[in-house]
């Protein structure tokens, strides 16, 4: 890992945003909306490969918070949201990759071949635009 995607400080606002500052002194943070339709596990992600929405389930409220965080070895974040889903694991230079394209890129990354996934988790929820 390099300065840029190892974290010094990680921010989890439940309600809000999760905020990461990374060892070279960037500041990151995603909305927990983005971040859960975004999800990186493996059902979530052939979801959207087959043109469904992660989230909100149709139906469901449109509200989403994060029960619970955790690291996940020393490369990534394990998130408990408040819809039950817990099972996909937010890879540190995922996000700052994510996070370096102004959120409106595919936060998810093929990880054979290192390029952004075709499927953009844009389509189910607005991205909010960085302050820089």
């Amino acid at each position: 890992m390099t300065a840029s995607t190892t974290p010094s400080d990680i921010d989890v606002d439940r309600n809000r945003a999760v905020t990461i500052t990374f060892e070279d002194g960037v500041v990151c943070e995603f909305p927990v909306r983005e971040l859960r339709a975004a999800c990186p596990c493996a059902t979530c992600r052939g979801m959207r490969e087959r043109g469904r929405d992660v989230w909100p389930a149709p139906g469901a409220p449109d509200t989403i918070s994060v029960g619970g965080a955790h690291l996940s070895g020393a490369w990534g974040l394990s998130i408990e949201w408040s819809d039950g889903h817990s099972t996909g694991i937010y890879a540190w230079a995922v996000l700052r990759r994510w996070w370096d394209a102004g959120l409106h890129q595919p936060m998810l990354i093929d990880p054979m071949l290192n390029d952004p996934v075709l499927v953009d988790p844009s389509t189910e929820s607005s991205h909010a635009e960085s302050s820089d």
